[in-house]
């Protein structure tokens, strides 16, 4: 199996509203500024994968057809992946495997979303009618007729929990508000950068039980595109690529009622456990130094931090309250801000995370790059009740394991655009 770097990473502002930008201009802008970053031409690219969550919002059902043409990858082969709020994972975790496989030796993810043209392009819609259209994710039959949107469905394991273990608190929650709303401030793409109180997420508005206004992310308009290149065009492209040691890939039951164990993110749990068994971590705490979590909600991220066995069932809310999770901790979560802070522009969150990713252990994450950043994990949440998860660990170049491939033949023109970082 091949080993598989992220050579280049490219990611547009996320915005309540693009009104100027469609979406295949914005797939565009981000595209070139990967190829770009790879210091490649598009021609060198063998394929692209794409990530787009929700053909309403794009007002079109083969959204993909049209962004590989208005970007020049005509008769390139390509896919489109669609897995909820694990899309832009999921998309790397196929990127991923065409890598890996030798299929490709260049390979470009491409996420994107337009979460407000689908009802009326000039004049965009209300947040309803967005969420009218994710409950078209949830089943048709039962759930949508009883009105579970995305906030209820990621409430039930949250509910589930704190009957359980009495946690996370409302305070607990709040704090990872206040924390990934205040790492959004060194991210200049971020959304909803601002400096919150506790008090301040505690007294907003009840949007779903237990969640109030500032504990819910926002919808987001983006793109965001990483180039993966197998081990030799990695070299050969970057004194410095991150590489992707450990990818897991999971999808639950989709009706909560019938998992054994409602109060743990199984999928999270599973997706992660291969994830670290194919990258040698033993003790996820103490190995990783960062990680980028589907932070949909606050709630969502202290039960993500018992899925990653950063701590025992029961006991995440401590790691906020301790500190663990700062920027300043020992594990620092979401510096890009996460969902929460950045946005979450859904088919474009994953690929930006592990963009993100990339950017840490290569020492170019600027004012929120983590100290000594070596070793990160990317999480991907979607689908009903936390159904789907893509996990990714993404470390940098001197923690591999041997020499890898010496004097690898690479095109003139890849060698050519060499350089360092």
């Amino acid at each position: 199996m091949n080993k598989v770097g992220i050579v280049g990473v490219g990611t547009t502002s996320f915005k309540a509203r693009w009104l100027e930008k469609t979406y295949y201009e914005l797939a565009y802008d981000a595209a070139k500024l990967a190829l770009e970053d790879a210091g490649i031409d598009k021609k060198e690219v063998g394929g692209v994968v794409y990530g787009i969550y929700n053909e309403f919002f794009e007002r079109q059902f083969m959204p993909d057809v049209y962004i590989h043409n208005y970007i020049g990858m005509g008769l390139k082969p390509s896919v489109r992946v669609a897995t909820g709020g694990a899309t832009g994972g999921a998309a790397v975790f196929v990127g991923w495997t065409w890598i890996a496989s030798g299929l490709y030796d260049i390979v470009m993810v491409l996420g994107v979303e337009k979460a407000t043209d689908n009802y009326n392009y000039t004049v965009g819609h209300s947040t309803p009618e967005t969420l009218k259209a994710i409950l078209f994710s949830g089943d048709m039959t039962f759930e949508n007729p009883m009105g579970l949107t995305a906030a209820a469905s990621y409430a039930l394991p949250l509910i589930a929990h704190i009957n359980k273990y009495g946690t996370p608190t409302e305070k607990q929650m709040a704090m990872v508000s206040v924390k990934n709303h205040k790492n959004a401030m060194n991210n200049p793409i971020a959304q909803s950068p601002k400096l919150l109180t506790v008090d301040d997420v505690l007294n907003s508005k009840m949007i779903t039980y237990p969640f109030k206004f500032y504990d819910n992310c926002l919808y987001s308009e983006g793109a965001s595109a990483i180039i993966l290149a197998s081990e030799k065009v990695a070299k050969a492209l970057s004194d410095n690529p991150a590489w992707i040691t450990g990818v897991g890939l999971s999808l639950d039951k989709a009706f909560a009622g019938e998992r054994d164990d409602i109060t743990i993110f199984t999928s999270s749990l599973y997706a992660g456990r291969d994830a670290y068994k194919m990258s040698g971590i033993k003790n996820p705490r103490k190995e990783l130094d960062f990680a980028e979590l589907h932070d949909a909600f606050t709630g969502a991220e202290i039960l993500s931090y018992e899925a990653f066995n950063f701590c025992k069932p029961g006991d995440g809310g401590k790691l906020i309250e301790d500190g663990v999770v700062e920027m300043t901790g020992d594990l620092p979560v979401s510096p890009s801000g996460g969902l929460i802070g950045c946005g979450h522009a859904v088919g474009a969150t994953g690929v930006m995370q592990t963009g993100e990713a990339a950017l840490q252990v290569q020492g170019r994450a600027e004012k929120r790059q983590v100290k000594n950043a070596r070793v990160g994990l990317v999480q991907s949440i979607g689908g009903p009740a936390t159904a789907w998860t893509a996990a990714m660990i993404v470390e940098r170049q001197d923690k591999i394991k041997g020499k890898g491939v010496k004097g690898a033949r690479v095109k003139a023109k890849v060698k050519s655009a060499r350089r360092k970082r």
